[in-house]
């Protein structure tokens, strides 16, 4: 795992997740091994009929200079088929959902991005969804202290 977007879990309600390839120069794979990598306000987008990635911050490689170098904030193609991009677009655009980056990752040596199919959370919304994650976890450890204690819980 190299990067995460842990805001867009608070942010967002992920519907469906879809792994993708991403179009990268030498020099951002070599960053990314670093872990230099934000997808704080990053989404993707369909242009012209292929998935691009706008707004993830890959930090420069040190040891890369003049031509070998890239721009940090450089929007990215992603990699699927034209298939998975037709059916992403359609979905997104019926049903006003967003295409957000879950995070960024190797596999088998080649660099994936997670893209989740995302609706927007309303503040009450995210507060309720709060309130039932500290309720799950203080009943979670009410039973962790009942078994601890020799408490039947049943």
């Amino acid at each position: 795992m190299v990067a995460r977007n842990r805001r867009a879990y608070h942010d967002y309600e992920i519907l469906e997740t879809v792994e993708a390839g991403i179009a990268l120069q030498g020099s951002e794979v070599k960053a990314l091994r670093e872990g230099r990598c934000m997808l704080r306000d990053a989404f993707a987008k369909v242009e012209r009929g292929e998935l691009w990635l706008h707004g993830v911050h890959i930090g420069t490689y040190e040891f890369s200079h003049g031509l070998g170098s890239h721009a940090p904030d450089r929007t990215r193609k992603l990699l699927l088929h034209r298939r998975q991009i037709d059916e992403l677009a359609g979905r997104a655009q019926e049903k006003a959902l967003t295409l957000i980056p879950l995070s960024i990752y190797f596999k088998r040596g080649i660099a994936k991005v997670d893209i989740g199919l995302a609706r927007g959370r309303r503040e009450y919304d995210k507060r309720q969804v709060i309130a039932e994650r500290d309720a799950a976890r203080d009943a979670e450890r009410a039973m962790a202290a009942a078994r601890r204690h020799g408490v039947s819980t049943r």
